[in-house]
């Protein structure tokens, strides 16, 4: 016996694809108030509506049929975002958020996961704060090779997303388990910036952007790494060079660099024009190749060895594969794009 429509995972769609009530009503063939009725419970649409919104919206009829899911906190969400992000967007990210959500609970009923090891607290400053976690994850003054795999490695469960948003990354705490879900449409050095600027955010339980900025860029380029590697006054060709040593974009060294002295207020401003110049802040120079997720890359090669497929998962969570590809940085297949909400 079919589960009785569930509203919430209509409003949940609709947030999805960046639409608003009146465009779902519209694509429905219903009045505003209809729909109003439909998400407030009073009344039901017919199995046949529904039928005809899942093919419209791109998902399975059952997801409209499920239980209701889990959403991030929104209040506690911290978002490393473009200028112009829209409510509608930010809607459409968390709802992705969502799905993330429970593609990890679907997991961890079925695989051990790294336990949390990281703490937020009170710290001096987040330079500090990145001095101190380096030391205790025992980083020395090294470079971080594979950050993905650092924070997998710390409990940090950590997704992708894959459509070309103003949203580079975004963070939060649920249920005492910290969640990073980062933009693939950038650069892998890009990338991996958002995602120590994500920590930031989750050990200093701040959402200020500028806090989290210098704790990501003091945790990637620790300053005896940066005094001891790099010459001081560096033109940007040395720049882009040493750059490979952090995996960092030119940008990010170059700012790290001026923050502990290695260039004055002259040269800083020199090789930002220089960079501007030369289009490197949007086309990074002699990129990297981009992180993907261990974890979520055995736990799909475990499920494919026992013959479950990624259709299969989205089949059981009622999503649609594209939405879980989405999640899985890309290793499975190219989702297909959806329409960016406005």
């Amino acid at each position: 016996m079919r589960r009785p429509f569930n509203p919430a995972r209509l409003d949940l769609a609709r947030r999805r694809r960046g639409m608003t009530k009146r465009s779902l009503a519209l694509s429905a063939g219903v009045t505003t108030q209809t729909l109003t009725k439909w998400l407030g419970s009073a009344t039901t649409p017919e199995a046949t509506v529904i039928a005809q919104i899942a093919s419209d919206m791109g998902f399975p009829e059952s997801f409209f049929y499920a239980d209701d899911l889990d959403e991030p906190p929104r209040d506690a969400v911290s978002f490393h975002a473009m200028s112009g992000l829209t409510a509608r967007m930010r809607d459409s990210v968390l709802a992705a958020g969502t799905f993330g959500l429970a593609l990890s609970d679907w997991i961890e009923e079925r695989f051990l996961l790294p336990d949390v090891n990281i703490f937020a607290r009170e710290y001096d400053s987040p330079r500090a704060a990145a001095a101190e976690i380096r030391c205790n994850w025992g980083l020395g003054e090294q470079p971080i090779r594979n950050i993905v795999r650092l924070l997998e490695s710390r409990g940090v469960r950590v997704f992708s997303m894959s459509e070309p948003l103003k949203v580079d990354a975004y963070s939060f705490w649920r249920d005492g388990k910290p969640y990073i879900f980062l933009n693939t449409s950038k650069s892998a050095e890009r990338s991996r910036m958002d995602a120590a600027h994500e920590l930031g955010h989750l050990v200093l339980r701040s959402q200020d952007e500028d806090y989290a900025k210098q704790f990501a860029s003091a945790f990637l380029m620790s300053e005896g790494s940066i005094l001891a590697y790099v010459n001081r006054g560096a033109t940007l060709q040395e720049i882009i060079k040493a750059k490979h040593y952090w995996i960092v974009s030119a940008a990010a060294l170059t700012y790290r660099m001026h923050e502990v002295g290695m260039l004055n207020d002259r040269e800083y401003r020199t090789r930002f024009q220089q960079i501007g110049r030369l289009r490197y802040r949007t086309n990074e120079p002699e990129p990297a190749d981009m992180e993907r997720s261990e974890v979520l890359s055995l736990v799909f090669q475990t499920l494919s060895e026992d013959g479950i497929s990624v259709r299969q998962v989205a089949e059981k969570l009622f999503l649609p594969p594209d939405e879980l590809n989405r999640l899985l940085f890309g290793f499975i297949g190219s989702p297909v794009p959806i329409p960016t909400p406005n």
